[in-house]
């Protein structure tokens, strides 16, 4: 080998390495991230960021139609590695929909760049949304897992509160933006109107409160709705109305810190105070 091909190996050697620091390494995860167990990512993609709260998502329907639920939310956003082919929109809605069927799921929607899947698990109804975007460069994935937030309080708990502090919060469970009573809360209410047939003495003022979500106006107009939608319900159960009022006060009492979904989740009651 001539002197002057092995100095331009040795240079060129030289170059690669210096480089090689410079090569880009594959993107990790965001931190605290990580996969929902129930479906994982597709290949060449990591998490640029996630979240886990209590919310109200929206899912399309093959009909047209939109469904507004409460639960669990685990949403992760995910983006393709550098230098790696994307992924037809179409292929990832197919993965994820192959993935829902192979656990016993079905497909609900399926548009140009969004999908609805709904499985039940665990005893769970678990809805999922798939968000294709940037062309499939990026895709998020929603997981909702429905499950209200409930209570179970006798007519005598509800009794001894009342002697005690004079008022109640109780959490009963309405349609989103409603004031339609979900079938998991009329325990509740058939238990206020145990409690005036127990104690014929008594008179209550049924008080609906919410979150800051909205404008002040209509959460008081909700709120309202609500109250008198559980009056008119004890009042049904053989209750006499005259022993009763109902008042919203919409946003107006917060219990807890509405900067956090746990603080909304506790300011949006059905108290019941006595007279």
């Amino acid at each position: 080998m001539t002197r002057t091909k092995s100095a331009f190996l040795a240079a060129a050697a030289l170059l690669t390495l210096a480089l090689a620091p410079f090569a880009r390494a594959q993107e990790a995860d965001a931190e605290n991230c990580k996969d929902h167990p129930l479906l994982s990512r597709m290949k060449n993609f990591y998490i640029t960021e996630c979240e886990k709260r209590f919310d109200a998502v929206e899912f399309n329907l093959a009909d047209g139609a939109t469904k507004s639920l409460e639960g669990q939310k685990t949403k992760v956003r995910y983006g393709l590695q550098e230098n790696i082919a994307r992924p037809s929109l179409l292929q990832i809605r197919r993965n994820y929909g192959n993935a829902v069927k192979a656990i016993g799921g079905a497909v609900l929607y399926d548009g140009d760049n969004e999908a609805t899947f709904r499985v039940a698990k665990n005893g769970k109804d678990i809805w999922v949304k798939v968000e294709v975007w940037n062309d499939g460069q990026n895709y998020d994935l929603t997981i909702l897992e429905i499950e209200a937030m409930s209570q179970e309080v006798t007519a005598d708990a509800m009794y001894d509160a009342l002697s005690k502090d004079g008022f109640l919060a109780l959490y009963i469970n309405f349609d989103t933006g409603k004031s339609d009573i979900k079938p998991e809360s009329q325990g509740t209410v058939g238990q206020i109107a145990a409690l005036m047939v127990a104690h014929p003495e008594l008179k209550l003022s049924i008080e609906g409160h919410t979150d800051n979500a909205g404008t002040p106006a209509a959460n008081k107009t909700l709120s309202e709705a609500r109250a008198r939608a559980v009056m008119a319900a004890v009042v049904k159960a053989g209750v006499g109305a005259a022993r009763l009022a109902a008042v919203g006060w919409g946003q107006e009492k917060p219990l807890a810190d509405n900067r956090s979904e746990d603080g909304r989740a506790k300011n949006r009651r059905v108290e019941i105070v006595k007279k």
